[in-house]
C-alpha cells in the first residue's frame, strides 16, 4: 500500500513539474526585433504597443504579428514583461528611443476561472510602464479577455485615466458583457437587459470617465457560425457600442467573416488591417 501511494505521489510531482515546463516554455517570450526606419509608407512614432493576450495566451499569441511587422520594417518588438499573480513585474529591454515599438505582456499564470485576477495584475503593470517606464501613451492590442481587462482597468482606475493615453486600441473578440448568447440579436436597447455585474459595472463607472475625442476603439470580431467565432458570441463584443455610445471617442465596429477566435489575431489581413490602423 505505501509503495502504491508512493508511486501516486511520483507521478503527481511528475505531472506537476511537466506543467510548469510546459508553461515556462509558453511564457519565455518572443524574441526582440530591431528594424530600420525605411519605409515611406510607414509612421513611425515614439507611442509604443501594448499586447496583451486573452485566456490561456502566451507568446505565440502575437508571434506572427511580431515576425511579420519586423520583417517588413513596420514595428519592432523591443520589450517584453511578465507579471505573476502576486503583481510582481519583470522587464526585459526598452522603449526609450524607438519608433514603433511593441510591448509583450505576458501572464505567468492566467488559467483562472474568472478575468479579475488579470485585471488587478494588468492595472500593476501600466502603472509600472507609467512611473517607472515614463510610458504616458500607449496603442493597445488586445485579444479576448485581454480586452475585457483593459476596458475594466481603463474604465474604473482614475490613476490609469490620468498617467496614460490610449490613442489607439484594437480589441480582438474582447466580450463586453456575457449575459447574452449567440441566438440573440444585438439592438441599441438591449443593455436594458443585461445581467452581467461586470458590465452594469462598468456602464456606472464610465459616467465619469472623460474619453479623448481624439482617440479610438476598433472594436473587431470574427464569425464562423451563425452569431459567434466558436467561442465569443458576437452580440457579447457589439455590447461595447453600449457602453460608450455618449462618449466622445472615435469608435468602429468591425466583423470579419469566416473567422476563428484564434484566427484574430493570426489572419494575414487582420494582421494587415492592425498595421494600418497604428502605423501607416
Amino acid at each position: 500500500m505505501k509503495k502504491v501511494r508512493k508511486l501516486g505521489l511520483i507521478s503527481i510531482m511528475i505531472v506537476v513539474i511537466s506543467a510548469l515546463l510546459v508553461q515556462a516554455y509558453l511564457i519565455r517570450g518572443s524574441q526582440l526585433t530591431t528594424i530600420k526606419y525605411d519605409q515611406p509608407q510607414v509612421h513611425y512614432s515614439s507611442t509604443p504597443t501594448l499586447l496583451i493576450p486573452g485566456w490561456g495566451g502566451n507568446s505565440w499569441t502575437y508571434q506572427k504579428l511580431i515576425q511579420q511587422t519586423a520583417r517588413q520594417n513596420v514595428a519592432q518588438h523591443t520589450m517584453t514583461v511578465w507579471v505573476s499573480p502576486n503583481g510582481h513585474v519583470r522587464v526585459k529591454g526598452s522603449v526609450q528611443g524607438k519608433k514603433n515599438a511593441l510591448i509583450q505582456l505576458l501572464y505567468t499564470w492566467n488559467y483562472s476561472p474568472t478575468y479579475h485576477p488579470q485585471v488587478r495584475q494588468l492595472k500593476r503593470v501600466l502603472l509600472v510602464l507609467a512611473r517607472e517606464y515614463h510610458v504616458h501613451d500607449l496603442n493597445i492590442i488586445a485579444h479576448s479577455y485581454g480586452g475585457t481587462e483593459w476596458l475594466h482597468v481603463y474604465i474604473a482606475n482614475r490613476q490609469i485615466q490620468q498617467q496614460i493615453n490610449f490613442h489607439r486600441v484594437i480589441l480582438l473578440g474582447a466580450p463586453a458583457d456575457e449575459t447574452f448568447g449567440a441566438r440573440t440579436k444585438y439592438t441599441k436597447w438591449l443593455f436594458k437587459k443585461s445581467s452581467d455585474p461586470n458590465f452594469l459595472a462598468l456602464e456606472r463607472q464610465i459616467q465619469t470617465v472623460k474619453l479623448q475625442s481624439d482617440d479610438y476603439i476598433y472594436n473587431w470580431m470574427g464569425q464562423n457560425a451563425r452569431g459567434t467565432d466558436g467561442e465569443v458570441p458576437t452580440v457579447q463584443s457589439e455590447m461595447l457600442a453600449s457602453l460608450i455610445k455618449n462618449k466622445r471617442i472615435h469608435y468602429q465596429q468591425r466583423i470579419f467573416p469566416h473567422t476563428s477566435h484564434t484566427a484574430l489575431h493570426q489572419k494575414k489581413v487582420i494582421l494587415t488591417a492592425i498595421s494600418n490602423v497604428l502605423w501607416h
